[in-house]
């Protein structure tokens, strides 16, 4: 029986006819594969780089076919509902030889499994914050009445977000749409992560990854209160006693701080001073400031790294124009002037390391302790070159990186 392919989009198929179906996945040839950072899977799972340095990256999962199509329509509707999870590309069935169908997705870029965050830095405030990730993660999810039924770190893929980490789901063998999604649903969800957070993490103290002095069972309990304190500031009403409008600000810069929009905002007045307020989360518009950015700029980045350029701007705009010239006036003037210089002094053998907006936001960070070390400004040019020469040499690299002289991928030991 010919092999089928339901494909996403025509621009895959030529490269997904090139590979070699009929071979078990296990069985394929290293100069298919990319050496990338992998997590940890129940099923056979590939990364491969069929058109060489330059080209698209492919996750290959064999996964039965019912469970290949299933993930495949439900990872195509999470994105069109604006979830962060990868992007589905094919679903491979009917393989010679009666082989396990494959589920294809396309490599996030820029990603890293949760074990390879902690192969270098072991602090727990790290571990904190993948879960504090995860947890908005699962809160998105929710919002949209969607229930994982797995959730765990290896079913996710962590990028750099300024000081922070953004969550992507990368699993939904389980996940199922429930309108609505009922409480119960919602936090089973949690119990499921608390329980495979705490198993995780006893692995990686056990592999000595973690301190053995670091209460794992604590640091994965913490994923239920994060849980409840961000469900309960997305969907809670607020009663407040005063100055409501006050109380209000305040509740949506904390919702615009998790990357969330507001939608309908409802304010009774109830007696006396007494006002109870509710705010309806516009779900389906996260990213509150990377799509600001992106509107002034054209950059699309992470929602953190985007506040924080949106807030350079803020100073530029503020020093340059006495605040009086508008940000869409002062937004092109930043770019071309601060932005874009500092981006194209990156030496090109340290453009995989990381991200242009988080490379950024770190030279920031490394010019305000220059000039607290030195007592003196720093000018960000200045900044940029000791960062490059001392800081981003050491980082690992977190893109793809070929090396001409095998026919493989080069593990990046992220």
């Amino acid at each position: 029986m010919p092999e089928k392919l339901s494909v996403n989009s025509p621009l895959y198929a030529p490269t997904l006819l090139e590979l070699p179906w009929s071979t078990p996945l296990e069985q394929w040839p290293d100069h298919l594969l990319a050496a990338l950072p992998r997590g940890i899977s129940r099923h056979t799972v590939r990364l491969v780089a069929p058109d060489g340095p330059g080209g698209v990256v492919l996750a290959v999962k064999e996964i039965g076919e019912t469970v290949a199509y299933h993930e495949y329509r439900t990872l195509g509707q999470l994105r069109d509902l604006g979830a962060p999870c990868v992007k589905p590309v094919a679903v491979i069935a009917q393989r010679e030889g009666d082989l396990t169908a494959c589920l294809v997705t396309e490599h996030l870029e820029f990603s890293l499994p949760y074990r390879d965050v902690f192969s270098r830095v072991l602090a727990p405030q790290r571990v904190q914050k993948l879960i504090r990730a995860l947890a908005v993660l699962l809160v998105r999810l929710h919002l949209l009445n969607f229930y994982w039924g797995d959730v765990s770190l290896s079913n996710t893929l962590f990028r750099r977000d300024a000081d922070e980490f953004s969550a992507y789901l990368v699993d939904a063998e389980t996940g199922e749409f429930h309108e609505p999604l009922s409480t119960g649903r919602r936090l089973y969800d949690v119990e499921v992560a608390r329980v495979n957070i705490i198993g995780e993490l006893m692995d990686l103290q056990a592999g000595e990854l973690i301190d053995e002095e670091v209460d794992v069972i604590e640091l994965g309990n913490q994923i239920e209160a994060l849980y409840l304190d961000l469900w309960e500031l997305m969907t809670g009403e607020l009663v407040v006693e005063g100055d409501a409008f006050t109380a209000l600000a305040e509740r949506v810069a904390q919702i615009n701080d998790l990357g969330f929009d507001v939608g309908e905002t409802e304010i009774t007045h109830e007696e006396g001073n007494r006002y109870r307020i509710h705010l309806e989360p516009a779900v389906h518009s996260t990213g509150f400031h990377s799509r600001k950015l992106q509107r002034l700029t054209g950059l699309k980045v992470q929602d953190r790294q985007a506040a924080r350029l949106l807030g350079e701007m803020e100073v530029y705009r503020a020093v340059r124009y006495g605040g009086k010239l508008p940000l869409e006036d002062v937004a092109h003037r930043w770019m071309v002037k601060n932005y874009e210089p500092i981006v194209a002094l990156i030496p090109d053998e340290l453009r995989g390391k990381l991200e242009p907006a988080q490379i950024f936001h770190e030279i920031l960070d490394h010019r305000w302790f220059i000039s607290q070390n030195d007592s003196r400004y720093v000018p960000l040019a200045e900044a940029a070159q000791s960062y490059f020469t001392w800081v981003l040499p050491a980082r690992p690299d977190e893109a793809r990186v070929w090396h001409n002289d095998f026919n493989d991928w080069k593990d990046t030991d992220a």
